[in-house]
């Protein structure tokens, strides 16, 4: 459990060709490296969503990331919501 301010939690919306190529893998292995906890989730519109709770600043590292391009397939764009912690999670899975 965090006792840190500056907890948050991001909320990760990116399109483009992001299913079937590992990109939800890519993205736990990413979070897992910034000791962020939460999950990327498959879309049925074809997107992923991923959700990450941690400092602020290793959420931001994690969506610069997420729009590098560096990543398994193609991302077209990555839409982001901002807000407080939910804590309660551990780890970081794929769903």
């Amino acid at each position: 459990m965090w006792i840190l301010v500056g907890v948050v939690r991001l909320t990760a919306w990116v399109r483009g060709r992001v299913q079937g190529v590992g990109f939800r893998w890519w993205t736990r292995a990413r979070a897992l490296e910034l000791g962020l906890v939460g999950w990327a989730s498959n879309l049925a519109d074809g997107r992923v969503e991923v959700v990450a709770e941690g400092p602020r600043e290793s959420c931001e590292r994690l969506l610069s990331l997420l729009r590098t391009g560096d990543t398994p397939g193609r991302v077209e764009g990555v839409v982001e919501r901002w807000s407080d912690a939910k804590r309660g999670i551990a780890g970081f899975v794929e769903r």
